[in-house]
């Protein structure tokens, strides 16, 4: 089963009409092994299906409108595998509206250099066909990711896959519905931003809506709905004793079920697939929202806190193309930092809400005083993540484009235990290193709200802010700061040069 089996990436094939009825039929023959070859490697996320040879501009104008208004298709391979005049795919590349990416391949591993002739040269032209191909794409200026290689080289597979993993979360991005309880928190900046310019850019819908929506919801759930998740929560979850069944504060157990069950249903009834709250608007709501958008998250739902709908949706778009991993992924705030011993460090949490598919243990289901909000204190899950390589991005609006930052990370457990600290936690050593990617991050304007992902990594997040016209600025083991400004200022004069009419 693959993990992004409701997808599809078409695999198109050019070639020409010049040498004959046979060789076309081999062409066919050998596209449809490489497409099975591909669609049958486990790094391959999505279903990969072969297309018929495309030999002339009326053919292949015509699969790739197909394409780009197929629900199901995702992206688009192409592949010379002999030489195909490339103004025969002018109008099809002009009409594509899916991501593109050109695989440099060959059907034939070896040479049999004893026995090649004419016939063998005519047949195997990707060396030549795919430059050809190459030079049309740059005439047209149409963004693609190249993956060079064997296609029955592991590592083609793998970058095959990371791309058609970004090509999902793209697609979820174009049709992704965001539901917003109240606003932003006042005075804060970076969590605001252009709604609408999000929605042409990105595709993602920002639709706003009051707490007492959200109420409504709470008020139809049935009784047996929240004793339901209460069976739930008990069989899933360390229970601290005052919340279990018979204990002093079981009531607030109730409450937060409650809230999980309609905010649910409204998600559900809306097909939204992300959503964010704010402390600063919880209207009649018997507690900030705490278990019940841990547990959303872990079904897959983007979530932001305080309003940030830019990382709501960018949480939801990370879980899409980690589909099938195991690591998880999460909303997540650089918290604080530990300098000493075997530092530094980044211990990251956030008031309530992780997700717990991060956890590297059973999650204990606890309830603790929140300083801020004014209800009566929340339920929550408390752990600590596990360990691993795991990427932390933000999404910035900066006016005139968005920027995506992203981090490489690695994930360790905490020098001590913390058995004060009533939330959700994750401890990680920044790459290249701290004051390198502290200082990159800071002066690209990185927001300290992110998504977490131990699933995505940097090829995967570069090829999805590549197909969504997003600015990537990428920091890893070969950042250097001095470098790495350079290119914040080379972007920066890109930017300004395609936005200019």
């Amino acid at each position: 089963m693959k993990a992004l089996d409701s997808f599809e990436v078409w695999f198109l094939t050019g070639s020409q009409g010049l040498y004959g009825e046979d060789v076309l039929r081999q062409v066919a023959d050998n596209s449809a092994a490489i497409a099975a070859g591909l669609d049958a490697a486990e790094d391959v996320p999505v279903r990969l299906v072969a297309k018929p040879v495309a030999s002339s501009p009326e053919a292949i104008e015509d699969v790739c409108r197909q394409a780009s208004s197929d629900g199901k298709c995702v992206g688009v391979i192409a592949w010379m595998h002999t030489f195909s005049p490339a103004k025969m795919w002018i109008s099809g590349l002009t009409a594509l509206d899916k991501p593109l990416l050109h695989l440099h391949t060959q059907f034939n591993r070896d040479l049999p250099w004893a026995e090649i002739d004419m016939d063998f040269m005519n047949l195997n032209q990707a060396a030549h066909g795919d430059r050809e191909f190459g030079f049309v794409l740059s005439r047209l200026r149409v963004p693609r990711k190249i993956v060079v290689g064997h296609w029955q080289d592991p590592s083609v597979a793998a970058r095959v896959g990371a791309w058609a993993r970004a090509a999902c979360g793209r697609h979820e991005s174009r049709n992704l519905k965001l539901a917003r309880f109240g606003s932003n928190m006042r005075r804060v900046a970076v969590t605001d931003g252009d709604r609408l310019e999000a929605q042409v850019r990105l595709g993602v819908a920002v639709d706003g809506f009051g707490v007492a929506d959200l109420e409504k919801a709470m008020a139809d759930v049935d009784n047996r709905a929240i004793h339901q998740l209460i069976v739930e929560y008990h069989d899933l979850y360390e229970m601290a004793p005052e919340l279990a069944r018979g204990g002093a504060r079981h009531e607030s157990l109730v409450e937060a079920a409650r809230i999980e069950a309609g905010l649910r249903a409204f998600l559900e009834a809306g097909g939204f697939r992300a959503f964010t709250d704010t402390f600063e608007d919880l209207a009649g709501l018997p507690q900030l929202p705490g278990i019940a958008v841990q547990r959303l998250m872990a079904d897959g739902y983007g979530f932001g806190a305080e309003g940030d709908w830019k990382t709501a949706a960018l949480v939801r778009v990370m879980k899409v193309m980690g589909a099938g991993r195991s690591g998880g992924a999460s909303f997540m705030e650089d918290y604080t930092y530990h300098f000493g011993e075997g530092g530094p460090k980044v211990l990251g949490a956030h008031m309530l809400e992780v997700c717990p598919s991060i956890a590297g243990g059973k999650p204990s289901c606890e309830i603790h005083p929140l300083s801020i909000g004014g209800k009566p204190d929340p339920v929550r899950l408390v752990f600590t993540a596990r360990t691993g390589p795991a990427v932390v991005a933000g999404l910035m609006d900066l006016g005139n484009r968005f920027r995506l930052v992203a981090n490489q990370v690695e994930l360790v457990e905490p020098d001590e235990p913390l058995p004060n600290l009533p939330v959700a936690r994750a401890v990680w050593k920044s790459l290249p290193d701290f004051e390198t990617a502290a200082a990159s991050w800071l002066l690209a304007g990185g927001s300290h709200h992110t998504c977490l992902s131990l699933d995505v990594d940097l090829e995967v997040i570069a090829d999805f802010a590549d197909m969504s016209g997003v600015e990537l600025a990428a920091i890893g083991p070969g950042t250097s700061f001095a470098a790495f400004s350079r290119e914040l200022r080379w972007n920066q004069a890109y930017h300004h040069l395609i936005a200019t009419p």
